[in-house]
Formats: C-alpha cells, structure tokens, sequence
C-alpha cells in the first residue's frame, strides 16, 4: 500500500511531521484529519526527492494568467458577487448536514466544494478550508470574505464555536435566510402581474401612436375636415413624443440623477423612507416587513448566544429603512446604560405597541428571543394577508388604467371617423 508523507498543524499551532499508509491521498487527508490535526502538505513518501531535484532543475513555473490583466480588471475578476438568500440558506443547511454526520470541519469544507451550490463557488469553500488548516477558526476565515458572509452570519458562527453547537446555529441560519427569501419572494409575486399590465399597456399605447395613429391621420388629412378636440389632442400627444422624445428621456435621467442624489444625504433618505412607511396601499406592507425582519434578526442572533448590544448593532446594520436604523441606535445607546430594550423601543414611537408589550413580557420571562420570534411570526403572517389585499387592489386599478387608456385612443380615433362618415354623406 503506498505510502504519503505529511505536514500539519496541531490545535495549538504546533507543527507535525508523519507518513501514513493508505490507498490514496484523500483517504491520507481523512486519517490525518482523525488525529485531530490540521493538514498542510500531504504528498507520495516515495518519489519526493526526484521531484523536488526535477522541480529544481526546471525553471519552467505555472504563470497566473490574471497577473497579465490591469490591476483594474484584476480586481474586478477577483471580486465575489453577493450571493442570494436563498442560495446561501442553501450553502448554509449543506454544510450544517456534513458537520451533523460527524465529518471533521475541514473534510466537510472540502466535500462542499464538490457539492453544488448556486451563487457561492467552490473557490469560497477552498478558501475557508485553506484558512481553517492553516488554523484559524471558521467564523474569522469567513471574516476574510465579507461580500459573502455578513456581519450577521460571521456572529453567529462565532457564537456557535464558543457554546460547541456549531451545527444547531448553521441550521438556525439556514432557516433564518430561507424565511426571508420566501418574503423576497412574496414581494416579487406581488409585483409581477402590476409589471405586467403596465408594460402591456404601455406597449399598445406606443403601437398604435406610432404605426396606427399616423395611417389614419393621412386618411383624415386627405378629407380637408376639422378634426374632434380628442383626437387633436390625440395628434398633440404623438407629435409630442415623436418631435421631443429627447427632450423627455433628458428630464427623466435629469429626474432620476436628482433622485439619486437626494437619497444619498442623510435628510433624503429620512424624507423617502419615512414617505414609503406612510404610503397608502404599500405602507402597510412595508412596515410590516420592516417589523418582521428586526425582530426575526434580533431574535435569531439573541437566540444564538450573541451579546445584546453587537446583536443591536448588527440588526440596525441589516434594516433598510433609516428611520428604524436611527431608532435601534438610540435603543443600543440606552441599553448601554443598562435599561431594558423594551422602554427605549417604546420611546422611538417607531415600533407598534404590540411589539413593546410581547418584548416587555419576554424580559420579565427571561425569554426575550422567544417573545421576538412570536413578533416576527405574527408580522409575517400579518405581511402575507396584506399582500393579498394589495394584490386584490391593485389589479383593478391597474385594469382600469389600462383600459381608460385603451378606451381614450379608440374615442379619438372612432369620433374623428364617425365625423368624416357623417361629411361624406352629406
């Protein structure tokens, strides 16, 4: 049976040197790995001198191909795009079902990049691997790549590793992302049939301005007749779009630059947000999910061993609404000064009473993460019936719309023909 000689690292940071006798090189890693050691290098005992003398004698070197790029570019290829919720939820849960069959973290960290798993590359799982060996604990590896793993998910790792229920908190995790994307997903749902219609409309509208409206002018044009005030306006309109849609498509990225700009100062971001949460029809709903979501964190990170005040921290970091932002600040501040998170939510006049009263219970319980979750299940469920009824409003108007607009290009069209009709038989 061939022989492999390695090195490795024990927990200590101590190094090791061995030879095993095993078939292959996977199962040397696996039986290094069982003596509670850290991999290295792991190579074939025989042979390592003729290769090294080879290597040595060679000066042929592999060349990175990215070296050649500009640094520009280089960095661009080297930047990790942030997965999905979903997809990490789904990396997430992988990596908790290697660990609970009793797989060392670095074997379970190898085998994941076999698996496949959309939006996180195998790279990531070789670079918390390589880092795990080299003997950093798994949560600072993480740390090294934060375009994929968040302050949230970095905590909550770490927390598993100081209380030895690593797996149990990955699941918890995994859990976590994958009610938030079924949101996601729900707020996307909500949104397709609205999309649709409005794109529908929009495009016969512009169909029938540009290739119908002029055919028929060129018959009314012909007939030497004043035309119906709805189809002048009619003409008005499509001489607009054709005579200035530059002019048009300037003010509207002139508008959205304005936008953009305002939302990036602090004061404009106040003003949208606090606009969005006051919002007929859609406010509800935001608000919901705004609620939902700090307390579905705040609960997942308490829950998991996570001091009070980095959970604070990391929730505020997570809400995309500033309004809430500024008020878990101000609760952070307060609760540094050892008051109870129930009073400081009350005195923002942000959060609803029915959350201050469930969190006021959980801390005369001693159950704050339990009286968090039931907030959250509570606004979850609350947030899908308020999409229903959106839903149920929106399509009405929105067939309305289209119809109103449908319905004035016939009018305009019809009565300028039942006017020529009407002239030719006279």
């Amino acid at each position: 049976m061939p022989e492999f000689s390695y090195r490795a690292r024990r927990r200590t940071g101590e190094v090791v040197q061995g030879v095993v006798e095993v078939a292959d090189r996977a199962a040397a890693l696996v039986q290094i790995e069982r003596q509670g050691l850290f991999p290295v290098a792991v190579d074939a005992a025989k042979g390592l001198a003729a290769s090294a003398a080879a290597a040595e004698r060679s000066p042929t070197r592999r060349v990175d191909w990215r070296a050649l790029l500009p640094p520009a570019l280089r960095e661009a290829l080297a930047r990790k795009r942030k997965p999905k919720l979903q997809e990490l939820a789904t990396f997430t849960q992988q990596l908790a079902n290697l660990l609970k069959s009793g797989m060392p973290l670095t074997v379970a960290l190898n085998s994941m990049t076999h698996l496949v798993s959309k939006g996180i590359s195998a790279d990531v799982s070789k670079e918390l691997r390589q880092d795990v060996m080299e003997g950093r604990s798994l949560s600072d590896a993480m740390a090294k790549q934060p375009r994929i793993f968040s302050d949230l998910y970095i905590n909550m790792v770490r927390a598993g590793e100081s209380s030895g229920a690593l797996v149990e908190v990955l699941r918890r995790m995994a859990d976590h992302f994958e009610r938030f994307a079924e949101v996601q997903t729900r707020f996307a749902s909500a949104l397709v049939y609205p999309a649709f219609v409005g794109v529908v409309g929009i495009g016969i509208m512009f169909f029938f301005m540009t290739y119908m409206l002029p055919k028929f002018m060129s018959i009314f044009q012909g007939m030497n007749m004043e035309l119906p005030m709805l189809t002048q306006i009619l003409i008005g309109i499509s001489h607009l779009f054709a005579g200035y849609w530059w002019l048009m498509l300037g003010i509207v990225v002139v508008a959205i630059i304005v936008f953009k700009r305002f939302q990036a100062t602090e004061q404009g971001r106040l003003k949208i947000d606090r606009w969005k949460m006051n919002a007929p029809i859609f406010g509800r709903v935001i608000k919901l999910n705004l609620f939902g979501q700090f307390a579905r964190t705040l609960s997942t990170l308490l829950e998991n061993g996570v001091p009070v005040l980095t959970a604070l921290k990391i929730t505020e970091q997570t809400i995309p609404n500033q309004i809430i932002r500024e008020a878990i600040a101000k609760t952070r501040e307060e609760v540094t000064d050892g008051k109870t998170i129930a009073q400081p939510l009350a005195r923002s006049k942000v959060f609803p009473q029915l959350m201050v009263d469930l969190v006021k219970i959980g801390e005369d319980t001693g159950d704050v993460p339990g009286a968090l979750k039931n907030v959250a299940d509570t606004y979850e469920n609350e947030l899908s019936i308020a999409l229903r009824v959106m839903m149920n409003m929106i399509e009405p108007v929105m067939i309305v719309c289209m119809a109103a607009g449908v319905g004035f290009l016939l009018l305009a069209v019809l009565s300028a023909m039942f006017k020529m009709t009407a002239n030719i038989a006279r």
